[in-house]
């Protein structure tokens, strides 16, 4: 996710951590997609600037941007930032997500995830870049899109596995 909420239209350029990468227009959106890959297989999904999915590299949601909210994996359970901006500094004030919010942000996670797989996979997409230009990643993405777990599991860290020291423990799987 971009640091500033202000400068979300450039994904496909700024987006250098996720090492293959995709930007297409699909026409039931208003907004481009950016889907993407790090080194590790972690993908990203990003429906221009929101909604925002980030996944470890098994399948598991470890950040979110939505509804102007910051929302990370802590312990398998989802927790929302909001941002509260001072004249001095910025403030993340935060709140663990009771069970009827991470339903409603699951079900609409689910919504978009499945109506992108859907177009994707019937070819109703229009390509406007990629990067490496010479690897087709947009098949990438439709696997990824079909194997996808909805919902999914719940990281238990927002970091990466390679930042997590020991790896992923109390993970908490959704059903």
């Amino acid at each position: 996710m971009t640091r500033q909420e202000d400068d979300r239209e450039d994904l496909l350029r700024a987006a250098t951590a996720l090492v293959e990468r995709a930007e297409f227009s699909i026409s039931s959106l208003d907004e481009t997609v950016v889907v993407g890959f790090r080194r590790d297989g972690s993908p990203s999904l990003f429906f221009g600037g929101d909604p925002v999915y980030q996944f470890t590299a098994a399948n598991e949601l470890r950040r979110a941007y939505r509804h102007g909210f910051l929302i990370k994996a802590e312990r398998g359970k989802l927790v929302r930032l909001e941002r509260d901006r001072t004249e001095s500094a910025v403030k993340l004030l935060r709140h663990d997500m009771v069970k009827e919010e991470e339903e409603c942000f699951f079900a609409e996670l689910v919504d978009n995830v499945t109506s992108l797989r859907d177009e994707v996979c019937r070819g109703n997409y229009h390509l406007t870049g990629m990067v490496p230009n010479d690897c087709d990643v947009m098949t990438r993405i439709a696997s990824w899109l079909s194997t996808l777990p909805l919902p999914p599991a719940v990281a238990s860290s927002p970091r990466l596995k390679r930042d997590q020291g020991s790896g992923a423990r109390g993970q908490r799987s959704r059903k």
